[in-house]
């Protein structure tokens, strides 16, 4: 559990950009660098991420730890790469936030967004070097990306997986995909857990606490997609207890620290639980992340199986070619449309991806470089 919790919880202090930049550390990370696996094998984890509800890249770095060290990595990951967004929007609920609009922060902020566009440019390159490697796959990354582009929203994205899927099953020589049959395996313990967890949720509040537990499980097991796709959901649970200003305090808290943006539940349990916040934010937070962790567990066994299937792996791989076309449109909006507001804004752009790329800079490393151009550049303006 040390060997997956501490490169996890690095990572949870320096994993800013949303879910798309998430993708393209944990990648750097644990494909290119520790080597824990193959970038097929990568892309299988972030193509079942894509169907299932929950937080995106938190799934699929819940499924690296247990595919390192089972059921104990998992947790290890999943605590590893939450903790510090956790303690940090515990500390700005129960503190001021006031910090957050000085000219100075935004600055900062600024620099990170610049970050993410960088790392998510770094994964869509390295990904699609790895899952489009014929004529078909690239035409699969390219009409998913555009399609995307055009008519961005979940639908469009479970559409143009199945439709990927399909394809490449119905393109792909049998032959030409060897790969050994696996045995499904039922995670019956994982499903009964599940089962029990949705029956609590859905019985009557007997008390706070039980409030606060059954309304963020719900909107975690309705949200697909994660990052931003969860902020309606919540909107909706916790609007007449918690003022719009507020819930706008902790949306923009939630984006100014690293880690995945789940952890704005952290920020609103701590609100909604004023006589115990710590108490609050702990079942908050555990209650909207719980549903796509256990369906990552029910289902991690039977994806790999089936995904080892040679028409399957067929469809599989065409699922990785969409994912890079998910990524490209991820890369344009929101990552780079967010954060490159001006000329200065992409030639930071390009130093960074020139250190990245080109001198193999460390990410921490990287980051000191981007917020030393932004703040520099702030200075002088």
């Amino acid at each position: 559990m040390r060997t997956v919790f501490i490169p996890f919880f690095l990572l949870g202090w320096v994993s800013f950009g949303g879910p798309a930049a998430h993708i393209g550390y944990f990648r750097r990370k644990f494909v290119e660098q520790e080597k824990w696996l193959d970038d097929e094998a990568y892309g299988r984890l972030v193509a079942l991420s894509q169907f299932l509800p929950g937080p995106g890249s938190s799934q699929v770095g819940f499924a690296l730890g247990y595919r390192r060290a089972g059921v104990p990595g998992a947790m290890a990951a999943f605590l590893g790469f939450t903790l510090p967004s956790f303690i940090l929007l515990y500390l700005l609920a129960t503190l001021s936030v006031d910090a957050l609009d000085s000219p100075l922060v935004e600055a900062v902020i600024h620099g990170l967004k610049l970050l993410a566009v960088v790392v998510v440019a770094d994964a869509v390159l390295g990904m699609s070097r790895s899952f489009c490697k014929s004529a078909l796959h690239w035409s699969l990354a390219a009409f998913s990306a555009a399609l995307l582009l055009v008519l961005p929203g979940l639908t469009t994205q479970l559409l143009v997986l199945g439709f990927a899927a399909l394809i490449a099953a119905w393109r792909t020589p049998v032959e030409a995909m060897a790969v050994p049959a696996a045995k499904a395996r039922v995670q019956w313990l994982p499903l009964l857990l599940f089962a029990g967890a949705v029956a609590l949720a859905l019985m009557p509040a007997s008390g706070w606490l039980h409030q606060i537990y059954a309304d963020f499980f719900q909107a975690g097991a309705l949200v697909f997609g994660g990052g931003h796709v969860v902020l309606p959901l919540l909107q909706e649970t916790t609007g007449g207890l918690i003022s719009p200003d507020r819930f706008l305090t902790g949306y923009a808290a939630a984006q100014a620290v690293p880690g995945p943006m789940f952890t704005l539940a952290t920020f609103l349990g701590a609100d909604l639980a004023p006589q115990a916040p710590l108490l609050g934010a702990t079942v908050a937070t555990l209650a909207l992340f719980l549903p796509g962790m256990l369906l990552v567990l029910v289902l991690y066994h039977g994806w790999e199986a089936l995904a080892a299937r040679p028409r399957v792996a067929a469809a599989a791989a065409g699922i990785n070619a969409a994912v890079v076309g998910l990524l490209l449109s991820a890369l344009y909006q929101p990552v780079f449309v967010s954060a490159v507001l001006s000329a200065a804004d992409m030639a930071m752009v390009v130093v960074g991806f020139y250190l990245l790329r080109g001198r193999q800079l460390p990410i921490l490393w990287l980051i000191v470089a981007m917020l030393g151009m932004s703040l520099g550049y702030w200075a002088l303006r």
